[in-house]
């Protein structure tokens, strides 16, 4: 068995696959499929100050080699996951990471606190970078002094492992990923969802109530990919890379893009034991290729 294990922050991680926020639930939903404690860590569906209802429905639509989706943040809030959610999810043997979310920096740093107070959770996943709320999300990830400012607070409210989600709707992703490094992230994760749109010709309307939504799955891999390539090369901090990874083969381009983790998100809706089934592929291909380490790998495309 190759060294599958990477470090981010202070954590140290059995593995680098992740499940993407919004994709996975918040683990007990996959219980009947896959060992979840197999996985590098879970991070959990966006959580807020309060409850949120989220976008009316359709909220998601099909599209050629991906999804679309607007479900704008919809759960009970951090009061909630924190008295009957989190006492159901420590019992996996792996890292459980929040997905922080708000509307304005307060709440984001409430949230925070709320996170840092809880034993088992030893790392955030700052969310600037959702396309489908009308207040925070990527109001704050696509300008420059917003995600400073919001990253900066957090990082005061936070003491352990802060990872920062960025925005692809970005002119130059690059500038967001030294802004947030600069700010004390110990990571960024890229990319959320590209901002797309579908439309139904036969009744002239929009396939989603919000008529734009995030786009994600096979058909975003290349951006991805580019983008991940581009801030591991700028950056010091770990990038974990997002977008379009449907298999190993996805996974290890990634790594070789410069990822030294990957997230899981449209896959999980398709095979629910993707995540295992990526797992055992990088070692069988690390043990093929006759390397000890998932760090042979990790920004070794040959340019």
């Amino acid at each position: 068995m190759a060294d599958l294990a990477i470090r981010i922050g202070k954590i140290k991680f059995k593995n680098p696959v992740m499940t993407a926020s919004g994709t996975f639930g918040f683990g007990p939903e996959f219980d009947d499929f896959i060992d979840v404690s197999r996985i590098g860590a879970v991070l959990v569906k966006g959580i807020t100050g309060s409850e949120r209802q989220g976008n009316p429905y359709p909220r998601m639509a099909e599209t050629a080699s991906g999804m679309l989706n607007t479900v704008g943040l919809q759960n009970k809030g951090i009061d909630y996951f924190v008295e009957k959610i989190y006492p159901e999810i420590i019992k996996y043997d792996t890292e459980i990471i929040v997905n922080v979310n708000g509307g304005t920096i307060e709440e984001y740093c409430m949230v925070a606190e709320k996170c840092n107070k809880l034993e088992r959770i030893n790392a955030i996943e700052l969310n600037i970078s959702c396309p489908n709320v009308t207040q925070g999300g990527m109001i704050f990830g696509t300008h420059c002094p917003s995600t400073i400012a919001v990253t900066d607070a957090v990082r005061k409210s936070f003491n352990k492992t802060l990872i920062v989600k960025l925005s692809p709707n970005v002119t130059d992703i690059v500038e967001f990923a030294q802004a947030v490094e600069g700010c004390g992230a110990d990571a960024v994760s890229l990319i959320n969802t590209l901002l797309g749109m579908a439309i139904d010709a036969k009744t002239h309307r929009s396939k989603l109530s919000t008529i734009t939504g995030g786009l994600s799955g096979p058909a975003v891999k290349p951006i991805a990919l580019r983008m991940v390539w581009q801030v591991a090369n700028a950056v010091k901090i770990p990038v974990i890379g997002i977008g379009g990874i449907m298999n190993t083969n996805d996974a290890i381009e990634f790594f070789l893009a410069g990822a030294s983790a990957v997230q899981i998100g449209t896959a999980n809706f398709i095979n629910p034991a993707v995540t295992i089934e990526i797992i055992d592929g990088i070692n069988r291909y690390l043990n093929n290729k006759g390397f000890s380490s998932i760090h042979n790998l990790i920004g070794a495309l040959e340019v």
